[in-house]
């Protein structure tokens, strides 16, 4: 196997080796009526049995090593990873190494699995999870027709069809010696390395057909999605798709912008600020330019879940049923006031100031650097994003910050969903576009309370014919 399929962070100090094996598969590849094939097949390598151990017998062995190995599944990307103490590796890489090449797909295994996702999609996602909900709700109706409109974990109905049949077939067509590409880090032996490549040139050749990149929906005006939901409080994700991809000069530039508005987790934003700091109405206010999935779960950017299309996104965590259209007002009034009159001065060498610092958090292990170089490959950045990231922060303006916001930004056209207990009395809300007022149970200043007034007259037109009201329980049925 050739050096292109590799990909190396050696770091000689570290005494742990960190592997992630990147097929080139995700969800986008998922047949018709088999959704959650891509995300069954991977699960199917490294939850369950191999020809040579039982998944037992690879749990048994796994656990004096302190080392295990998983696999993630995104739209595009499918990657095995796993890391071990180098004084361990001995152990540790025949195991690796036999879940990738020599899985059983045995049918206990599979029933096992199957019955884990139909479990997260019917009751963790519906009704435990309102955030990543109202997520899947946003990418679904802004991705309709496309291979992106699903979740990787796929739709209850397909999940039930698939067959051990269908894995070891998408594994063969998929998992190919010339669709692999070899991430390794920390502190290897180059003997390893030349180990690796030669045990997955035993995979099955075989060079896939790339899936055309999705067109996403071309929006005109507000489209809403409300889910009805039995919950004392609102979700809300809000979108469009952008053009927009990291490497390039206007990717940086629009960084910035959306880390003032709304930096995952970080208090000093401006959406936090308006909506939580100052008003205290719920958790947490984001915004982003890239793919985000499992943000409850994460402080900063995941890795490998790269793809060809991105949206801009604004999260508004839960707040209550009685806030709800005061909440997106509130957001939607601070987008339009960023997209009309752009970033200030003082602003933009703040926030320019902390993302340059903050992005050194980003990927702290080797593991977590491991996966931006492969994500660096598969957008073609030559050099390191995290590296150009920095410096690009010296090179910016607060022109090229505003041109980027004007190219790649707009308001009023944009897909949202809501995940809310009375649906309908909230489309009413939203067609009626009458007042929104706030009260609270402990003082506000006045400058709050007048800001207010503003924010609960603001305009959202919406077209009777852009807002649908789902049911939660018909939610990824079929």
């Amino acid at each position: 196997m050739s050096d292109e399929h590799v990909v190396q962070l050696p770091v000689k100090v570290d005494p742990t080796i960190s592997f992630r094996i990147w097929f080139k598969v995700g969800s986008q590849n998922d047949p018709k009526g088999k959704e959650g094939l891509a995300e069954i097949t991977a699960s199917m390598l490294t939850d369950a049995a191999t020809k040579n151990n039982s998944y037992e017998q690879i749990l048994d062995k796994l656990f004096p090593l302190a080392a295990g190995y998983s696999a993630t599944t995104s739209t595009e990307m499918t990657v095995v990873t796993g890391r071990v103490h180098k004084d361990n590796v001995k152990e540790y890489y025949p195991l690796f190494i036999d879940a990738i090449l020599h899985p059983a797909f045995e049918r206990e295994d599979l029933d096992r699995i199957k019955s884990q996702a139909i479990n997260y999609l019917e009751n963790t996602l519906r009704y435990s999870n309102d955030e990543e909900l109202g997520k899947a709700v946003l990418y679904a109706a802004l991705f309709a027709g496309t291979p992106y409109s699903h979740i990787t974990t796929g739709i209850v109905g397909s999940v039930k069809n698939i067959t051990v049949k269908d894995v070891e077939g998408f594994y063969r067509e998929f998992f190919t010696r010339e669709n692999v590409v070899i991430g390794i880090g920390g502190g290897y032996e180059a003997d390893l390395l030349r180990r690796i490549q030669e045990d997955l040139a035993a995979l099955p050749p075989g060079n896939p057909v790339l899936v055309p990149a999705p067109v996403a929906k071309t929006l005109t005006g507000f489209h809403v999605a409300i889910v009805e939901k039995d919950s004392p409080a609102t979700a809300i994700s809000m979108g469009f798709p952008i053009d927009l991809l990291r490497g390039t000069k206007d990717w940086y530039a629009l960084a910035i912008a959306n880390s003032w508005l709304g930096e995952h987790r970080n208090s000093s934003s401006h959406l936090y600020q308006v909506i939580r700091e100052e008003r205290g109405l719920n958790y947490g206010d984001y915004s982003y330019i890239e793919h985000f999935p499992c943000g409850g779960m994460l402080s900063k950017p995941p890795q490998n879940v790269s793809r060809r299309q991105q949206i801009f996104e604004i999260w508004i965590r839960p707040v209550p049923n009685e806030a709800r259209h005061f909440a997106l007002r509130a957001a939607l009034r601070e987008l339009k006031r960023l997209v009309a009159e752009g970033m200030s001065e003082s602003e933009f060498r703040q926030t320019r100031n902390f993302l340059k610092k903050y992005v050194l958090h980003y990927a702290p292990t080797t593991m977590e650097r491991l996966g931006y170089a492969l994500d660096d490959r598969f957008y073609g950045i030559t050099g390191s994003h995290l590296e150009i990231f920095r410096a690009t922060m010296d090179q910016l303006t607060l022109a090229d910050v505003n041109a980027a916001i004007r190219k790649h930004m707009q308001y009023g056209k944009m897909q949202i969903a809501m995940i809310t207990k009375d649906a309908n009395s909230m489309k009413r809300a939203l067609l009626s576009d009458g007042p929104s007022p706030m009260t609270y149970k402990t003082p506000r200043p006045s400058h709050i309370l007048e800001e207010d007034k503003v924010i609960s007259v603001f305009p959202v037109k919406v077209d009777p014919e852009s807002v649908k009201v789902l049911e939660v329980k018909d939610l990824f049925e079929r």
